[in-house]
């Protein structure tokens, strides 16, 4: 397992970042501001994950897809460590925002996030199409975070 950091051509990887946002220009609004990161397995990539940098020592996961042939392997968590641990001593927080999905929200808490705060209406409000998932439509964004490094 090998995680690279993309710099370049990083619309490459959209099939795979469609499948945690699935709104293109919503991915461009923070894409190429942000940083990508690629988890490979015998060549083959598995996951993303696209963080940026929020201010005050707050970095956000804005997007993390793993492949669905993939999925519950531990590639998700992996990323997570891996970004937590790369950013130790330069970010204190580490914070991530998501559907009220009971697919979405437990997994992050597994992952040591607490829940911080609702964006109310964010899915309704900023996306073209109603988003499902888990067989529920999501209105809120539920923001998470964790900490990783003292402030």
């Amino acid at each position: 397992m090998q995680i690279v950091k993309i710099t370049e051509n990083k619309k490459a990887l959209l099939p795979l970042l469609l499948l945690a946002d699935e709104q293109e220009d919503m991915i461009d609004r923070y894409l190429e501001r942000g940083e990508l990161y690629a988890l490979s397995d015998q060549d083959t990539v598995c996951a993303v994950c696209v963080v940026t940098d929020e201010g005050g020592g707050v970095l956000e996961i804005k997007n993390l897809a793993v492949s669905p042939e993939k999925q519950r392997r531990g590639y998700g968590r992996e990323m997570i460590e891996f970004i937590a641990d790369h950013y130790r001593g330069r970010y204190h927080i580490l914070l991530v925002g998501t559907g009220d999905s009971p697919l979405t929200v437990p997994f992050y808490e597994r992952c040591g996030f607490i829940r911080s705060h609702v964006i109310k209406d964010f899915f309704t409000d900023h996306y073209d199409h109603p988003i499902m998932e888990g067989g529920m439509l999501l209105t809120d964004m539920i923001c998470l975070k964790r900490t990783i490094g003292k402030a």
